[in-house]
């Protein structure tokens, strides 16, 4: 790019340009420096600031693959006087913008204070874009930034810190070959990630000021996904292999030529990285890449589609594509760079206003050849941990109250738990504190938090303890890290019916529609207690089936693992294609006449966690010893046929709603509790046999299972 763009140069331009129209009150130019291509421009013979041409500087390829040239002045304080756009092949007209809207943008870069710019990183100003002229626009404003600030390091204005003397390059390893899966390449920092969700987006249009950008926010709830972006170096060997497999490596080596490397970027969510703007002008305008002062942007030839990656373990994603970095963008892969995401947001019939978010990458330590003796050698050891840590850092962050809120609802639950007879003592109170607390799990925890656990979650974990495990892909959802870390605990004193049975948000769903099918009198089916029995190792053959299917292929396992409807009920809030719709209505339909259908004889994630609930340290549910013989009443309303006929309650099935513990003190329904209060009666004295409404675990009448 910066070959091409150096065939126009400033000579070429200042006769057509008046002196003033750059700094105010300006009468000449002087000749154009030999060391610096800059053109002194005078005011009575003294020099009050100096011209230069952009693309003498920067490569400034636009829409048309030609250079945007722009003419500009900058003073002694580093501030640019004037902005002039003297040369383009923009196809801009084809699609009705005029050239003095084109123009006065340009023009608007005047008091542009680039030791400002320095100082923020580029992003001290204000992108004024033009709908369907995004990358036109970008170029300019990335060219005048970055072309101003070399201008000014070379001439020393602004007391701008020059850059500093380059000593010896890191240089890559391209000898390395170690192929890794998806979890190490995410941990050390070999795919980097950006993660935006709907609220954050619409946080930053408001910061804006916007009107017409505040009115038409992003739809979806706040935690919704808006994009999730990675991005992977591929052109270095272990990267590349690793991702794109052996074969696909091979072919990625024989389309890039000398000089050139390529990066993986890999999106999924609401917003698109591509979107469609490269069928028209064949130039990608949501992404660039920019690396110091040097920046690339990318083309329908640089651009190759993948279809599927090598990684077994890597998450599923709606778009990865491949993005040729050409040698005239003179890239070093040993070197930071980032890669820049526009956000647009319609505020009109034809116009958008718009965002910038960058995602920084910077190749590891590993990859990087040592420097030579006589210079220091780098150890960035920490900064890597840092890097590592940064984003989970922030998600967890800007989710304190989610946070928050899930931490109050665990305390409540523990406390219901340790102290389950007071809390089960008024059977009415109880039932309509658990209706309100399932509620509010499904309606939080799933609608609106997406935190809903899933087998996925299991197998992923499985597959990271088999090819090294780092904490860092686990911390990326808070309130899932929660849960989970709150299950292991109930698994040790309550089993797998403190999730089941509480914080399930799929769970939640069934119970609360099988309600309220009862109260519209929909019949309810009991299915005899043979094969209600035969039905139990259904989830955990599926499990199993899936957990070996993982040893072969995550991605695999992973499209197998729909059999949850999990994802289309709770977190696309069934807003998919329609085989999925269906079978998850025709699981709650069942659940219907069936209450809890799912969790009973399919659910996978349930047989997973039953398995490691038989190491449960307590038995909390106290029975009589008239349970099952010859009282039945327990096993009969039990909503999920967890307690044998025989009076034992089967820990693998139960769900601990607690309701065996209502009626264990039930005055109406217990024949135990009503035989005791009709004998207490009779004799006019109190029996002592009679269960406390929380017996200890000694107490005669009290058994547990």
């Amino acid at each position: 790019m910066a070959g091409e763009a150096n065939a126009e140069s400033l000579a070429n331009f200042l006769p057509d340009i008046t002196p003033s129209e750059l700094v105010e009150g300006a009468d000449a130019f002087g000749p154009i420096r030999e060391d610096v291509p800059v053109a002194p421009v005078l005011k009575g013979g003294e020099t009050i600031a100096y011209a230069f041409l952009t693309s003498d500087f920067v490569g400034t390829t636009g829409y048309s693959g030609k250079p945007i040239h722009v003419v500009a002045a900058i003073d002694a304080d580093a501030v640019l006087t004037g902005v002039k756009l003297v040369k383009h092949s923009e196809p801009i007209v084809l699609i009705g913008i005029p050239e003095s809207k084109m123009v006065k943008v340009t023009e608007g870069y005047t008091g542009l204070d680039l030791k400002a710019e320095v100082e923020a990183g580029g992003t001290a100003h204000d992108l004024d874009i033009i709908s369907g002229a995004t990358v036109t626009i970008m170029v300019i404003d990335d060219s005048l930034v970055r072309a101003g600030i070399k201008v000014a390091r070379g001439l020393g204005l602004g007391d701008l810190s020059p850059a500093q003397a380059e000593g010896p390059k890191r240089e890559v390893d391209m000898t390395q070959e170690t192929i890794s899966d998806w979890t190490t390449l995410a941990g050390d920092g070999s795919v980097r990630r950006m993660t935006l969700d709907v609220g954050q987006i619409n946080a930053a249009f408001e910061e804006t000021g916007d009107a017409r950008a505040i009115k038409r926010p992003e739809k979806g709830a706040p935690d919704d996904t808006f994009i999730d972006m990675h991005v992977a170096l591929v052109s270095v060997p272990s990267i590349g292999k690793s991702l794109l497999g052996e074969a696909e490596y091979k072919n990625l080596t024989a389309w890039l030529e000398e000089g050139e490397h390529a990066i993986l970027v890999m999106g999924r969510g609401a917003y698109s990285f591509k979107g469609s703007g490269y069928v028209r002008g064949g130039i990608f305008d949501r992404i660039h890449m920019i690396q110091g002062d040097k920046s690339a942007r990318f083309f329908d030839k640089q651009h190759l589609r993948v279809g599927s990656l090598a990684t077994p373990d890597n998450p599923s994603f709606t778009e990865m594509d491949l993005f040729k970095i050409p040698a005239e963008a003179d890239f070093n892969p040993a070197e930071p760079f980032r890669l820049q995401l526009l956000v647009q947001r319609a505020v009109g019939a034809i116009d958008k206003t718009f965002l910038t978010f960058d995602l920084d990458y910077k190749l590891p330590q590993s990859y990087l050849l040592p420097l030579p003796a006589v210079a220091p050698v780098l150890n960035d050891a920490d900064d890597e941990a840092a890097a590592k840590s940064q984003l989970w850092k922030r998600i967890w962050k800007d989710k304190s109250v989610e946070i928050g809120i899930l931490g109050a609802m665990l305390l409540v639950l523990t406390g219901v738990f340790f102290f389950q007879f007071q809390a089960t003592a008024n059977a009415r109170v109880f039932f309509w504190f658990r209706m309100g607390f399932l509620t509010f799990t499904l309606f939080f925890l799933g609608w609106y938090a997406n935190a809903q656990l899933s087998v996925v979650n299991l197998l992923a974990l499985i597959n990271s303890l088999r090819s090294g495990f780092t904490w860092d892909a686990f911390l990326m959802d808070p309130l899932v890290f929660i849960q989970w870390f709150a299950v292991a605990a109930a698994l040790v004193f309550w089993g797998r019916g403190a999730y089941c049975g509480w914080l399930c948000p799929f769970g939640a769903l069934q119970e609360l529609t099988n309600r309220i099918a009862r109260a519209f009198k929909v019949p309810q089916w009991t299915l005899p207690w043979g094969l209600h029995e035969r039905l139990w190792p259904l989830k955990y053959m599926i499990f199993f089936g899936l957990f070996g299917l993982s040893m072969v292929s995550l991605s695999m396992a992973e499209t197998y693992a729909e059999v949850e409807p999990f994802k289309t009920a709770i977190i696309l809030k069934f807003v998919r294609d329609w085989p999925f719709v269906v079978f998850a209505v025709a699981i709650i339909v069942a659940n219907l006449f069936v209450e809890r259908f799912y969790c009973r004889y399919v659910c996978p994630l349930g047989g997973a966690l039953a398995i490691p609930a038989r190491i449960r340290m307590f038995d909390w549910l106290k029975r009589y010893h008239e349970c099952g013989n010859p009282c039945q009443t327990c096993a009969n309303e039990c909503p999920v046929q967890a307690i044998h006929p025989t009076g034992e309650i089967n820990p693998n099935e139960c769900v601990d709603c607690l309701h065996c513990q209502v009626l264990y003190q039930s005055a109406d329904k217990c024949p135990v509790v009503i035989r005791k209060i009709k004998r207490r009666a009779k004799t006019g004295v109190a029996d002592l046999n009679i269960p406390p409404k929380n017996p200890p675990a000694n107490h005669p009448n009290a058994k547990t299972s």
